[in-house]
C-alpha cells in the first residue's frame, strides 16, 4: 500500500487519468440531515469525490484569467527527530537554480547558495555542507503545494506530480472547463473545482478502518498553486561581500544549548540575528555599500576528541558503572572533557584539532572568497573560550605566515615530494592512494585522521603521515609552541617527575635563569622562563592568520588561571598576535569569571553593561535604578533636615546647661556619615560603569575588557533557575552579537546608528 503524500510528502510518479465531465450531473449519494451541530459540518470538510455539490455556491460566472505558467520556486529538505520539513531558498539562490536548472549544460551544475555554505547540485537535486560534515538533503523544484487539517504549513508536492497538475491546471483554464477530476493509480483524486479552489482526496480504502464518519473517510487536503499563493517566510537573500570572518569554537559536549542542538545549528542563529541586526543598526551604511555581512563558521573539535581514532569512549565505557545511565552517559560525553583538556594526551589532540580545523575552514573560506580582504575573529564559549586563550598566548609574533600570504607562500623547511616522504616514512605503498586524490603535502598538513581513515590507510600510517606533515609544512619559528611572556605575570612552577623518580623544573639548562625558591609552589618570573600559559608538555600549533579579536561568551579563563597559579597578568601583557580580547558573561552564569581583577587589583571596577539591542536599559534595571535613587535622596533629606534642627537646637541658650557632647558621638551624625559613605559609594560605582575609557591594561588595547548583559525580567525572580540557562543564552543573543558587530565595525570607521522604537 503506498503512503500518502501527507506522510511522505510526494505521490507516485504515474500519470493520473482526465475527466473533465461536469461533475455536477454525476449521481451524489444521499445522506440524512442532522439536527444536532455535529452533523452540520463545513462543506468543505464533508466534501467527497463523487458530491461537488457543497461547492455550487462559489461564483463562477467571473470572466476566466488567461493562463500563465506557473512560477517555481526551490526548497530543500530538512529532517531532524523523524520530522520532515520543507524550507524555501531565498529568491535570489531560487533564480540561481532555476537558471541553472534550464541551462544547456549536459554535466552537473553546481551552484552555491545561503552565502556559500552550501553547494546544490542542481541536476542530482542534492545540497551539500561545504564547511563542515552534513549528510545531503534534498532539494525540490516546487510549483504545487498541499496542507491537511492538522498540517502546520504547506508542503510541496513531487515535481513529477506537480508536472501533471500543472497540465491540467492549463487544460482547465484553456477549455474554461472545471469541475476536473484527476485519478491516480494509487486512488488518490485531485479535483480542479475552480481556479481557487482544489482539493485532493485520498482513497477510502487507506483509512482507517475504525473510522466509520463518513467525513474522517474523504477528509480533503487544500491544494495550492504557486509559492505566491501560501503561507511562507522566503528568507531574505544575504549580501555576496563578506567584510569579516569569524570563527566560533563550542565548549563541553556535543551539545551546545538547552534544546541539544548542535553548534552548526546555533551558529546559524547568531549569523542570522547579525543579519537582522545589520539591516536594523546599519541600514544607511548598507544602503552606502560600506557594509556587507559578518561571515560566522562553526568549529568543531568534540567529534574528533570522541571518535574512532582516540578510543576513549570505549575506554571510559568498559569503566563505565551500570546504573543510572543516561546520568553516567551525559557525564562521559559532556563533563569529561575538562578532564580531557587537563589531560597532557588529550589535551593535545584537542587543540590540534582546533588548529587545524580553524587553518582548514579559513583556507577554504579563501578558496571560494579570493576577493576577500577582510580581518578575521575568533570566539570561544565556555572550554572552548580557554582553548583559545591558551593557543593565542602560544602564538608566535612575526611569522609571514599569519601576514595574510596566500598558503602556497608559506615558508617550510623542505620541498620534498610526496614520494620521497612516504619513502622516507618506509609507506610508499601508500602513494597511488594519495595521488589517486590529488594529496600533496600541503593538503596533507590539512588532512584530519578520519580523511585518510575512509582511503583505507590503517592507524599506525595515518599518524606517521599527518605527524610528519603538519610538522614539516609549519615554518621554523611556528613549530615551538611556546613564547616568552611579558614580565610580571607570576605562575608557580611546573614540577615533572624523572626516570630516578627526582622532582625537576621541566626546563632545559638555557633556561635556568628563571627566580624559584626551593618551594614547589614558587613564584616564577616568566619573562626568563620560555613556556606560554597553558600546559607545560603541550606543543601549541599556530594559527594560519592574526587574529583581529578575541570573543570569550561565559568564559572559565580567570578561574583556570587562577588554579594554575597566576597571581595577576601584568597591565602591559597583550597576545603575540591578537590586540582586542572581550570577555562577555551573563550576570548568573555559573561557569564565568571576571578578568579586570586579575590586571587592576588596586581598584574595583564594575563590569561595563552591555547595552539592549533596542537602544535601552530593560526596563525592570531602570526601575530598580531609579528606586535606589529614590530611596537615597530621600535618606538625604530626613538626615539632613534631622542635622539642621540639630544644630539650631544645640544654638539655643538652654543647650548650655547639656552636657558636652564630642563631634560625630551622636546617633544621628554617625547614620548620616554612613549615609553621605553609600552615597559616595553608589555615585563611584554608577561612574566606574559609565566611563568605558577607563584603561584597563593592553590586553585590549587599554580598553574595558569584562562585558555583562543585562538580565531578562523573569530571570531577575530567581537567578538559581536560570543559572543553566543563562551559560546558554549566548547562540541566541541579540545584545552579544551588537558588540560584536560594533567592535567589528568600529575598527572600519563604520558606525551603528539606533533605529527608533
Amino acid at each position: 500500500m503506498s503512503s500518502s503524500p501527507g506522510e511522505e510528502g510526494r505521490l507516485p510518479q504515474a500519470a493520473p487519468s482526465h475527466n473533465t465531465q461536469d461533475l455536477f450531473d454525476s449521481p451524489a449519494p444521499t445522506e440524512a440531515a442532522g439536527n444536532t451541530p455535529e452533523d452540520q459540518v463545513s462543506p468543505v470538510l464533508d466534501a467527497s469525490p463523487s458530491s461537488t455539490t457543497s461547492f455550487e455556491m462559489i461564483d463562477m460566472e467571473t470572466v476566466p484569467a488567461p493562463y500563465r505558467e506557473v512560477q517555481p520556486h526551490w526548497f530543500f529538505c530538512r529532517r531532524a527527530n523523524d520530522n520532515t520539513s520543507w524550507l524555501p531558498f531565498s529568491r535570489e539562490d531560487s533564480d540561481k537554480l532555476e537558471q541553472a536548472c534550464n541551462s544547456a549544460d549536459e554535466g552537473e551544475v553546481v551552484v552555491a547558495v545561503d552565502g556559500e555554505r552550501y553547494d546544490v547540485h542542481v541536476k542530482e537535486r542534492k545540497r551539500y555542507a561545504v564547511y563542515w560534515e552534513q549528510g545531503p538533503t534534498e532539494v525540490r523544484r516546487c510549483t504545487w503545494f498541499y496542507k491537511g487539517d492538522k498540517d502546520t504549513r504547506f508542503m510541496p508536492y513531487s515535481e513529477d506530480f506537480g508536472k501533471s497538475l500543472e497540465e491540467a491546471y492549463m487544460i482547465a483554464v484553456t477549455l474554461d472547463e472545471w469541475k476536473t477530476k484527476l485519478d491516480f493509480p494509487t486512488g488518490e483524486t485531485v479535483i480542479l473545482h475552480n481556479p481557487k479552489l482544489i482539493m485532493q482526496y485520498q482513497p477510502i480504502g487507506l483509512q482507517d478502518e475504525w473510522m466509520t464518519s463518513p467525513s474522517e473517510q474523504t477528509r480533503p487536503r487544500t491544494v495550492k498553486r504557486g509559492v505566491e499563493n501560501i503561507i511562507v517566510e522566503i528568507p531574505e537573500g544575504e549580501p555576496e561581500k563578506v567584510d569579516h570572518l569569524v570563527f566560533m569554537v563550542h565548549g563541553i559536549g556535543p551539545a551546545c544549548d538547552l534544546r541539544f542542538r548542535s553548534i552548526i545549528q546555533c551558529v546559524n542563529d547568531f549569523r542570522s540575528a547579525s543579519l537582522s541586526l545589520l539591516a536594523s543598526h546599519y541600514k544607511r551604511a548598507q544602503q552606502d555599500g560600506q557594509v556587507s555581512r559578518v561571515e560566522f563558521l562553526p568549529v568543531n573539535w568534540h567529534s574528533a576528541l570522541h571518535g574512532d581514532a582516540t578510543g576513549v569512549d570505549e575506554d571510559i565505557q568498559r569503566i563505565t558503572l551500570p546504573s543510572i545511565s543516561r546520568l553516567r552517559h551525559f557525564t562521559n560525553d559532556t563533563l569529561l572533557d575538562l578532564f580531557f583538556y587537563n589531560s597532557p594526551t588529550y589535551c593535545q589532540t584537542i587543540v590540534d584539532t582546533v588548529a587545524s580545523e580553524i587553518n582548514r575552514l579559513h583556507t577554504l573560506f579563501k578558496q571560494r572568497h579570493p576577493e576577500f580582504t577582510g580581518a578575521v575573529s575568533v570566539v570561544g564559549h565556555s572550554l572552548g573560550s580557554l582553548i583559545l586563550f591558551d593557543m593565542l598566548t602560544n602564538q608566535v609574533a612575526g611569522s609571514e605566515a599569519r601576514e595574510g600570504m596566500p598558503s602556497s607562500e608559506t615558508c617550510h623547511l623542505n620541498y620534498d615530494t610526496l614520494e620521497q616522504t612516504l619513502t622516507r616514512l618506509g609507506l610508499e605503498q601508500y602513494l597511488d592512494t594519495l595521488q589517486a586524490e590529488n594529496l600533496d603535502l600541503e593538503s596533507l598538513s590539512l588532512c584530519h585522521d578520519s580523511d585518510l581513515k575512509v582511503l583505507g590507510i590503517p592507524l599506525g600510517p595515518r599518524k606517521k603521515i599527518l605527524k610528519y606533515a603538519k610538522r614539516k609544512w609549519l615554518p621554523e619559528d611556528c613549530k615551538t609552541g611556546t613564547v616568552h611572556l611579558a614580565p610580571g605575570l607570576q605562575f608557580p612552577s611546573q614540577v615533572t617527575n624523572d626516570h630516578d623518580g627526582n622532582q625537576s623544573s621541566g626546563v632545559t639548562p638555557q633556561q635556568s635563569q628563571f627566580h624559584r625558591t626551593q618551594s614547589v609552589t614558587s613564584a616564577v618570573d616568566y619573562e626568563y622562563f620560555d613556556v606560554g600559559i597553558g600546559q607545560v608538555s603541550i606543543d601549541y600549533p599556530q594559527l594560519a592568520f592574526r587574529p583581529q579579536t578575541f570573543f570569550a561568551f561565559g568564559s572559565p579563563i580567570g578561574m583556570f588561571l587562577t588554579v594554575r597559579g597566576l597571581k595577576r597578568i601584568d597591565p602591559n601583557y597583550t597576545f603575540p598576535t591578537c590586540k582586542s580580547f572581550y570577555n562577555i558573561y551573563h550576570p548568573y552564569d555559573p561557569v564565568a569569571y571576571r578578568i579586570e581583577p586579575m590586571i587592576v587589583s588596586e581598584v574595583d571596577l564594575e563590569p561595563m553593561l552591555i547595552p539592549h539591542h533596542k537602544g535601552r536599559k530593560r526596563m525592570h534595571l531602570e526601575l530598580k535604578d531609579s528606586l535606589t535613587r529614590m530611596s537615597m535622596d530621600l535618606k538625604n533629606n530626613v538626615l539632613g533636615s534631622l542635622r539642621t534642627a540639630w544644630q539650631s537646637f544645640s544654638r539655643l541658650p538652654a543647650a548650655a546647661a547639656l552636657p558636652p557632647v564630642e563631634e560625630g558621638e551622636t546617633t544621628i551624625e554617625r547614620n548620616l556619615e554612613e549615609t553621605h559613605g553609600v552615597c559616595e559609594e553608589v555615585e563611584s560605582s554608577v561612574s566606574a560603569e559609565q566611563q568605558s575609557e577607563i584603561k584597563v591594561g593592553m590586553l585590549n588595547g587599554g580598553r574595558r575588557i569584562d562585558y555583562v548583559l543585562q538580565e531578562k525580567p523573569i530571570e531577575s525572580f530567581n537567578e538559581y533557575l536560570f543559572a543553566i540557562q543563562s551559560h546558554l543564552c549566548y547562540w541566541e543573543s541579540e545584545d552579544t552579537a551588537l558588540l560584536l558587530l560594533k567592535e567589528i565595525y568600529d575598527k572600519q570607521g563604520v558606525a551603528f546608528e539606533q533605529p527608533q522604537q
